[in-house]
């Protein structure tokens, strides 16, 4: 057990487990001492890298957010062209959400409803992130979309303005017995 706790990399380590517990209990579910055994250390190890189960649980999620900015910035320096680098990083962004979160059994939102207001804080600054990443390369083929940059920005404040006053609405499927339809649920949804 000591030798784990000592590695270097015992902070990703308790987020891999996170990531498989969340999986499998859910948020509500989830306890330190499940993290804990996951990864085969005392949970007092835990509590040294994170003060609580919420910093736990969105430290794994700013994760997911930390890798998609790291990889886009990647794309922006390569020397491909400005069209084929957004290309490529639009698809990654997508890709690499959906596939960081594909194995849950329950949509993110469900999953972590009861940590929603700041998970949502924290997206907004991952988000914003991307965006910066995006505009730079927009600016480096400007040339032949000048009107990309300045609509990206107003995008951007009026996203940030919007998501401050009310909860997004989200669609995902929904069984029903003919298959799968879609629901979508308003801001007055109990999980906003």
């Amino acid at each position: 057990m000591r030798q784990i706790a000592r590695r270097a990399d015992i902070r990703d380590l308790i987020l891999d487990a996170v990531d498989v517990l969340l999986a499998k209990f859910g948020y509500g579910k989830m306890t330190m001492e499940d993290v804990a055994r996951q990864v085969g250390i005392g949970k007092g190890t835990i509590y040294l890298h994170f003060p609580s189960k919420e910093e736990l649980v969105l430290a794994h999620i700013d994760r997911i957010g930390e890798t998609v900015v790291r990889k886009l910035r990647e794309l922006a320096v390569s020397s491909d062209p400005a069209e084929r680098k957004l290309r490529r990083m639009l698809v990654l962004r997508v890709l690499h959400r959906f596939d960081s979160v594909a194995h849950y059994t329950q949509s993110l939102g469900d999953l972590l409803s009861s940590v929603r207001a700041p998970l949502l804080v924290r997206r907004q600054a991952t988000f914003e992130k991307e965006a910066a990443v995006f505009e730079d390369v927009l600016r480096e083929g400007g040339g032949s979309a000048p009107w990309i940059v300045p609509t990206l920005a107003r995008l951007r404040s009026s996203s940030s303005t919007a998501r401050a006053r009310s909860c997004p609405s989200t669609s995902r499927p929904e069984s029903s017995a003919g298959g799968k339809s879609w629901r979508t649920r308003s801001a007055a949804s109990p999980t906003c």
